[in-house]
C-alpha cells in the first residue's frame, strides 16, 4: 500500500509541486495519473521513491515511512519500488542482460554489482524476466540494437527481476510508436493481473488511461482534482481536470485527440 498524508511539495523557486495531497493506493491496483505538463503528475509520482523530496506531510509504503527513511532502510524500502522511465534509462553500450541484472543492484553489496558478479540465481531470474516481455533471444545483445519499444520491454523486465511490488513509469510510452504503445501498454497489464504488482503510470493519452487503468487520478496545479474508477473518467470529468486547455483546443474534437499532458 502506498499512502500519502498531507504531502506538499515547494520548489526553491516557490512553485507549488504538490499542494496537500492525500491519497491511498492499495496493493494491486492499476492506477495511471493525467493532467497538463506541471500538473505535479511526475513530481507526485517521483516522490513515492524519493527521486523528488517532499516538503510537508509524509509517504509511507507498505506502512513504513519512506520519508523518513535512510540508510539501510531506504534502500530496502526502495528494493520493491521498481521505476520505468520515458527515456528508457538503460546503459546502451551494454548487454540486455547486464541491463536487467541491474535491478539486482538492492540484493548486494556495491563492489559485487561493480564487478559484475552476480549469482545464478540472479542471472537465470533475468532470463525469466526477458521472457516474459518476449525477449528472452536478445539477452545478449546490446540494449542501442533494439527498438524504442524493445528497450521500454528491457526497462519492466529489470523491475521484475527486482521483484518489485510496485512498478512507477513515468510517461512510459511518450516516445513509441501507436502499435509499440498498445505492446508496452499491454505488458504492464498483464503482469499487473498475473503478478498483482501495483501499477502507477503517468500518460498524457485519455483514451490510454481509460482502457488500461482500474484507476485514473486526475492532477490540477498540484492537487488531486479527480480519483475514482475509470469507468467514471467521463468527458466531464477530463474537462475539470484540463479546465480551459481543454476546452480552448477544439470543441469538436473527440477527448483523446485533443488532450496532451
Amino acid at each position: 500500500m502506498i499512502k500519502f498524508n498531507n504531502v506538499s511539495k515547494t520548489y526553491a523557486n516557490g512553485t507549488r509541486g504538490l499542494n496537500r495531497v492525500n491519497l491511498t493506493i492499495a496493493p494491486g491496483e492499476f492506477v495511471v495519473i493525467v493532467g497538463l505538463s506541471g500538473a505535479g503528475k511526475s513530481t507526485l509520482l517521483r516522490s513515492i521513491n524519493r527521486l523528488h523530496e517532499i516538503t510537508e506531510g509524509e509517504i509511507l509504503v507498505d506502512g513504513k515511512s519512506i520519508t523518513a527513511a535512510s540508510g539501510e532502510k531506504l534502500r530496502r524500502i526502495r528494493r520493491d519500488i521498481g521505476m520505468i522511465f520515458q527515456n528508457f534509462n538503460l546503459v546502451k553500450r551494454s548487454s540486455v542482460l547486464r541491463n536487467v541484472l541491474s535491478g539486482r543492484v538492492g540484493y548486494h553489496s556495491t563492489m559485487r554489482t561493480l564487478l559484475g558478479l552476480f549469482p545464478k540465481e540472479d542471472v537465470e531470474l533475468a532470463h525469466q524476466a526477458l521472457r516474459r516481455v518476449n525477449l528472452g533471444e536478445k539477452a545478449y545483445v546490446r540494449a542501442d540494437q533494439l527498438s524504442g519499444g524493445q528497450q521500454q520491454r528491457v526497462s519492466i523486465a529489470r523491475a521484475l527481476a527486482q521483484e518489485a511490488k510496485i512498478i512507477l513509469a513515468d510517461e512510459p510510452v511518450a516516445s513509441l510508436d501507436p502499435l509499440t504503445t498498445r505492446q508496452v501498454m499491454d505488458d504492464l497489464r498483464r503482469i499487473n493481473r498475473e503478478s498483482g504488482i501495483t501499477m502507477v503510470v503517468n500518460l498524457h493519452d485519455v483514451e490510454l488511461a481509460r482502457e488500461y487503468a482500474t484507476r485514473i487520478i486526475g492532477m490540477r496545479v498540484g492537487s488531486v482534482v479527480f480519483d475514482g474508477p475509470a469507468e467514471t473518467a467521463t468527458d466531464e470529468a477530463f474537462a475539470g481536470i484540463y479546465g480551459s486547455a481543454a476546452e480552448s483546443e477544439t470543441r469538436d474534437t473527440p477527448m483523446n485527440a485533443r488532450i496532451h499532458a
